[in-house]
């Protein structure tokens, strides 16, 4: 928390003759966050109990999973980007990461079942009861059980299945991204080699999907990267065990096949700073430098001996290249990360770790944050 003493320097920076505008807010800025001029940083909501995956419904609603077992409703009522209302939607499920709006319906996707909640924002303090969509998913409880969902252009619900360990020959539908119709039917692999996405989107001008990877552990603190990838048509191969990062051969199954027969990512995001979700930018209050880039957030290391991540980036796209991927936000990491302490200790000193990134009408973002409990704002004045 932020002493009356920063407050009132900071206002007496801002208000001091010739001070320019960016450096005005800058200054307004509450100490623990780092962006670039005319950005600023607020808390839309507090107490929302380990924010994951966020979806949109059509009235303005912020639906969000958890690990702990509850989906919440963030609601803003009056429209002043803060919101008024945590409700809660569903409780006691089994990690109910995964949530995604479709036909006025909230799906939620737990270890082993697909959930759809009808008419949900009008029902939101009387929450219809859960219609299963389909049961007993791939990998309930093995490694990367947590799944990661969103419907596509095609009106079809894709679907995260990590690998069930480390490393390992991954057993049919896992270690992938599945698809399926609506009602569940249909279940099929999209993409392949995909150790463990918990973040996808499609690029707003080719309609293609893009993912992340979390690369696998004891490589080192360098090796593997986490990856940013593109899965152009569907079957493609994207390595995982035998290949990481596109040029690494796993130590065990690399032999099996080559680097070159699969896919390379895109851009090579950093050694284990977990990269989850993202949304590409396509609003008008952000810098027109900012259209169409995808906003990542990085969750951060678990075991890395000096941390890696606990922030947001941004990756510039040009068609299926990346041409520039930089810090777009900092802070969930106090002071510098190079005097941090490493592995488990990191996530127990973060200030937050960011999970996810949703885009608002108002061209605003959102980002989850698990550590914190927590939904923040990013918005833009010129």
């Amino acid at each position: 928390m932020i002493s009356k003493l920063c407050i009132i320097a900071a206002l007496a920076v801002a208000l001091a003759p010739g001070v320019s505008a960016s450096s005005r807010l800058r200054a307004q800025q509450p100490a623990q966050w780092v962006v670039a001029p005319g950005f600023q940083v607020s808390v839309f909501a507090d107490s929302v109990g380990n924010a994951r995956e966020m979806a949109l419904g059509p009235r303005g609603t912020v639906f969000v999973g958890s690990w702990t077992g509850k989906v919440n409703a963030v609601i803003d009522s009056n429209g002043d980007h803060k919101a008024d209302r945590v409700v809660v939607i569903a409780s006691g499920l089994d990690q109910p990461n995964g949530v995604a709006v479709h036909d006025g319906a909230l799906y939620v996707a737990t270890k082993s079942k697909l959930l759809r909640f009808d008419d949900i924002e009008r029902h939101l303090d009387a929450p219809p009861a859960a219609v299963v969509v389909r049961d007993k998913l791939p990998n309930p409880s093995d490694g990367h059980t947590w799944k990661f969902i969103k419907f596509g252009p095609d009106n079809l619900l894709y679907m995260s299945v990590g690998s069930t360990c480390n490393v390992c020959l991954p057993p049919p539908m896992t270690a992938a991204i599945l698809r399926m119709k609506p009602d569940g039917s249909n279940l099929e692999v999209f993409a392949e080699g995909v150790r463990n996405t918990v973040g996808f989107q499609w690029h707003p001008k080719t309609r293609e999907l893009w993912f992340t990877d979390n690369g696998r552990d004891a490589l080192g603190d360098d090796v593997p990267n986490d990856e940013l990838n593109v899965a152009w048509k569907p079957g493609m191969h994207f390595g995982f065990p035998f290949c990481h990062q596109g040029d690494v051969k796993d130590p065990e199954f690399g032999a099996q096949r080559a680097c070159s027969t699969t896919e390379p990512p895109v851009q090579k995001l950093g050694a284990h700073v977990a990269a989850l979700g993202f949304t590409f930018y396509t609003g008008d209050m952000f810098p027109a430098s900012y259209k169409n880039a995808a906003i990542i957030a990085e969750h951060g290391s678990w075991n890395r001996s000096i941390p890696s991540g606990y922030r947001v980036m941004v990756a510039r796209t040009d068609g299926r290249r990346v041409t520039s991927y930089e810090t777009f936000l900092e802070g969930f990491m106090a002071g510098d990360r190079s005097k941090a302490p490493g592995g488990w200790a990191a996530t127990r000193a973060a200030l937050g770790r960011p999970v996810d990134v949703l885009q608002m009408p108002d061209g605003s973002i959102l980002i989850s944050d698990d550590k914190a409990n927590r939904i923040l704002r990013v918005s833009y004045q010129r």
